[in-house]
């Protein structure tokens, strides 16, 4: 179902929520379209010999990158995408209407969500070596970049929703610059918890290829495990404990005291539905 649609609990917590178990799959597939292909380090290296000219300074995956966000400009008019690259152009279909739910803000993390993803994650999920398959590994670059990207700045609606719920208490920590505060009275350690059990649950499951399982057998265990996997377990479960979540919460921290500190008491449009 469309997130933007015109149901009573658009943007509650469950819903929310939903859609981030929902990208957890998104992200796992991602990896494993990327972990198919080697490591491919030249196409992270800015003006790498083989490519530069066309792409100039820039690396390949930097390049391409661009050059896709300008093809899916409209997409980063949604206030749940964010581009990586500018200026891009001005889409040529028209503007979509969404619903106002989040405060205006500008954060963008997608430097880190890049720094992160070259200099930890990339190598992580793929074995080493060159196999000139630069077109096709980057390709997955692309898409795991936005899927991470899109997840993480999920946590405004996340912030938005908790703002809602107690906005006396985030509006006096924010006011008082006091962002471990904040940090704790957003965060479950419980939903943590759950999320990356069930994140090595679903990268152990997804992770296998039936061609080499007996179909009707639960997932197997052990050292064989091991050799089916087409993706690390244990690197999805760290991408999430490591990055995903903190850097989310980043995000939310940020938008909570931009929101606190100019949340105004009895403002009748800023009540909680």
């Amino acid at each position: 179902m469309n997130f933007f649609s015109s149901e009573a609990d658009l943007f509650s917590l469950p819903r929310v929520r939903n859609t981030l178990i929902r990208l957890e799959d998104t992200i796992i597939f991602a990896l494993i379209e990327r972990a198919q292909f080697a490591h491919n380090s030249v196409i992270y290296e800015p003006a790498a010999q083989q490519f530069k000219d066309v792409t100039g300074e820039k690396s390949f995956l930097e390049f391409f990158l661009w050059e896709t966000e300008k093809v899916h400009v409209r997409r980063y008019t949604s206030p749940d995408e964010y581009a990586f690259t500018s200026p891009l152009p001005m889409p040529i279909l028209p503007a979509l209407a969404y619903p106002q739910f989040l405060h205006p803000n500008d954060i963008n993390v997608n430097p880190q969500i890049m720094r992160i993803y070259l200099e930890h994650i990339v190598a992580a999920v793929t074995r080493p070596g060159d196999d000139q398959n630069y077109g096709s590994a980057t390709t997955r670059d692309v898409e795991v970049l936005q899927a991470l990207s899109k997840r993480i700045h999920y946590g405004k609606y996340i912030a938005e929703c908790k703002f809602r719920e107690s906005p006396s208490a985030y509006a006096a920590l924010a006011r008082a610059n006091d962002l471990a505060g904040i940090d704790a009275l957003l965060t479950n350690k419980a939903v943590e918890a759950t999320l990356l059990k069930r994140l090595g649950r679903k990268a152990l499951i997804y992770g296998q290829s039936l061609d080499d399982v007996d179909v009707g057998k639960d997932v197997v265990e052990g050292e064989y495990q091991s050799k089916l996997l087409r993706i690390p377990v244990e690197a999805v479960v760290e991408l999430y404990e490591k990055w995903v979540i903190p850097l989310t919460k980043v995000v939310e921290v940020e938008y909570l005291v931009k929101r606190g500190r100019e949340w105004v008491e009895g403002d009748e449009s800023q009540r909680k539905e």
